[in-house]
């Protein structure tokens, strides 16, 4: 007798669970005061960066103006995930709503393709400012600048709904159970009764194309970026766009590297583990990270934020 259990998006009762983190109770706690902690200075940091360019009439260009942007969409980034694991850590049942998952897996990865091709109109803003100084200000209008703006939040969020409404009308059998803290492709698609490659295969050609046509975009302008800069005869001058760019070209590879580490094929056998920790390193501690670097190493920043913070 089959006591296996099959459910679709027409059972909109059943739901996941997401095992998260397996510890004691105690270490549940310890993890859900770290996580919060973290969460709050993720919306404290990027909050401020927000504040000091919407204040600091000095930061009214197309380079903070697009930072500012940034930040926003790390806020939202990160709470598509963390608020819901959060409340896992505490929750004895671990569950979430089949269409509660399927609601995050999109948001999530919206708000991360629009984060890929935003490091790429930061790239394109740098190029123009390092190579093209002179057209800078008749190119990167404040009209051009929301249009990049908005264009990256549209791609964002048109890129995947279509695959993800197809992984949501697959039958999942047997056990509910996702080795994850979030809804994850991988995962979810090794809970579906049948296998679909040609879905796989989309996903995977989807995933490949939002992560490699902006980095290698990225990576081609700041070559070009790189050969400006070594061209200019002042060393002060050297150093500060170098300074700008350094701040770019790390967020750029914290991110990416551990993207692609992880997506660029979901079904690829990474173990729970792995799975657990890159996600965790490019969802949390990276838009953690983010305010920081953009802001110590950049003088006026750190003066907007001083006078923001009254410091």
């Amino acid at each position: 007798m089959n006591t296996s259990h099959t459910y679709n998006s027409s059972s909109d009762t059943d739901g996941f669970i997401l095992l998260g983190f397996p510890c004691s109770r105690d270490i549940q706690i310890l993890l859900f005061i770290l996580f919060f902690i973290i969460y709050i200075m993720i919306l404290t940091g990027n909050g401020s960066i927000i504040c000091a360019v919407h204040w600091d009439k000095r930061l009214h260009n197309p380079m903070y103006i697009l930072l500012a942007n940034f930040s926003f969409l790390e806020i939202w980034y990160v709470t598509s995930t963390v608020p819901n694991m959060l409340v896992n850590f505490l929750s004895k049942t671990k569950t979430i709503s089949f269409s509660g998952c399927f609601l995050q897996f999109y948001f999530f990865f919206s708000f991360g393709t629009t984060e890929c091709f935003f490091l790429a109109i930061m790239a394109f803003d740098r190029y123009l400012a390092i190579c093209r100084p002179l057209h800078y200000p008749t190119i990167m209008t404040g009209h051009l600048c929301i249009c990049l703006v908005v264009s990256c939040w549209v791609i964002g969020f048109l890129w995947y709904p279509v695959p993800i409404i197809l992984i949501s009308q697959l039958s999942f059998c047997g056990s509910k159970v996702i080795d994850h803290f979030l809804c994850d492709p991988g995962p979810l698609l090794a809970l579906t009764c049948t296998k679909s490659p040609l879905l796989q295969i989309t996903w995977t050609i989807l995933t490949v194309l939002m992560l490699f046509v902006p980095f290698l975009y990225i990576m081609g302008t700041y070559a070009l970026v790189l050969r400006a800069v070594f061209r200019v005869p002042s060393g002060a001058g050297r150093s500060k766009a170098l300074s700008t760019c350094g701040s770019h070209l790390t967020v750029v590879s914290l991110f990416y590297g551990s993207v692609m580490v992880m997506y660029v094929s979901p079904t690829s056998g990474h173990d729970a583990g792995t799975q657990k920790t890159v996600t965790l390193f490019y969802s949390l501690v990276t838009p953690f990270l983010n305010p920081f670097i953009y802001s110590l190493r950049n003088n006026e920043m750190k003066d907007a934020l001083r006078k923001f913070l009254g410091i």
